[in-house]
């Protein structure tokens, strides 16, 4: 269970109804409620870039997804030596089964369910949401369309702590009703486009192998 594989899978096995995102927790949905920033990692200074494979020649799994001469790529390739079996392109199908299940479970209203893959501070924000939307009686039917795009923005790597952004647009439904049942946002069948910046961190060779989402925002 320790591969970066399973660890990531992990994080996919949820899908359920989508919520009323409130801008202090998640990213802009259709124009409507932007969010905060996210909180962006560490940087790091300058540094020799080592993206050579055994074969020779640039790691394609790195800049597939970042320039080769980036910082984030020189972050990435440390991330690989200090654990051998992390791929980049692994960790972002894992991010992409991430982002919809801690969503799903946020629409839900059930955040226990993915409360170990949550920094403490972004648990307390979505469940500070949570029970905002139960005090007002608020109900929500939303379906998640999918993901129409994502882009790994940022790396880092700082005393061993691995920090990845990454940009999800998705699409989704999303109804809101009062406690009357009379829907007060959103349209049955049509969808909107749903977009956030999320940051996943892990100690790399660490015997726990989840990704945490440490911060959110637009």
């Amino acid at each position: 269970m320790n591969s970066p594989i399973l660890q990531l899978l992990v994080l996919a096995g949820i899908a359920v109804f989508l919520i009323l995102r409130l801008r202090s927790v998640l990213g802009t949905r259709g124009g409507h409620e932007p969010g905060p920033e996210a909180r962006a990692p560490s940087s790091q200074g300058p540094r020799p870039h080592n993206l050579e494979v055994i074969e020779g020649g640039p790691d394609r799994d790195i800049i597939d997804h970042v320039p080769e001469d980036s910082e984030s790529a020189a972050a990435l390739a440390d991330m690989k030596r200090a654990e051998p079996t992390f791929g980049v392109s692994d960790f972002l199908g894992g991010a992409r089964g991430a982002y919809e299940m801690i969503l799903m479970a946020f629409e839900r209203g059930e955040m226990e369910e993915v409360r170990e893959f949550l920094s403490e501070d972004v648990y307390d924000s979505f469940a500070e949401v949570v029970a905002i939307r139960e005090e007002k009686g608020l109900t929500i039917d939303a379906e998640f369309i999918g993901i129409r795009d994502m882009t790994l923005s940022n790396a880092t790597f700082n005393n061993g702590v691995a920090a990845i952004t990454v940009k999800f647009v998705g699409e989704l439904i999303s109804v809101v009703k009062d406690d009357k049942g009379e829907i007060i946002e959103g349209e049955p069948g049509k969808s909107k486009k749903q977009k956030d910046v999320w940051t996943f961190e892990r100690m790399m060779g660490a015997d726990d192998p989840n990704w945490r989402l440490v911060a959110t925002g637009e």
